[in-house]
């Protein structure tokens, strides 16, 4: 009996340096106060962080969350948007890292920013068609 621990046999777990967002799916539901964002990351070696933030059309903070050395390549989560007053686009930065105790700073690893409409339902973004940038 064979057992396969990765979804892709010929996409094999990358280290620290090599690991990126593939994906972001974004879904912007009814209420366009909430947004499910989806990731999609490339299989890692060693369990990586992400810091999400959400800004309205002004450049104002609408949301933010991180994720702590998480375990799986694909999830997502809700997003709520807490700006006082809702504008029409939004932007979203998502921001892949490692952090150890013995050192002062995190190791930012892979950047991935883009905008998005606050109309309800899906607005998946392609890693590889975005602002995107390793850092």
């Amino acid at each position: 009996m064979e057992i396969k621990f990765f979804d892709d046999p010929f996409e094999s777990p990358k280290s620290r340096e090599e690991v990126r967002l593939k994906q972001l799916g974004l879904f912007v539901y009814e209420d366009k106060r909430r947004v499910a964002v989806g990731f999609d990351l490339t299989p890692f070696l060693e369990r990586p962080s992400l810091e999400v933030t959400i800004t309205n059309g002004n450049g104002e903070w609408a949301s933010s969350l991180n994720v702590i050395e998480t375990m799986e390549t694909n999830f997502s989560l809700t997003m709520h948007l807490r700006d006082k007053e809702p504008t029409e686009r939004y932007a979203v930065t998502a921001v892949v890292y490692y952090d150890h105790p013995e050192q002062p700073e995190r190791q930012v690893i892979h950047t991935l920013h883009t905008d998005f409409l606050l109309i309800p339902g899906d607005q998946t973004k392609e890693g590889g068609k975005l602002n995107s940038s390793p850092k």
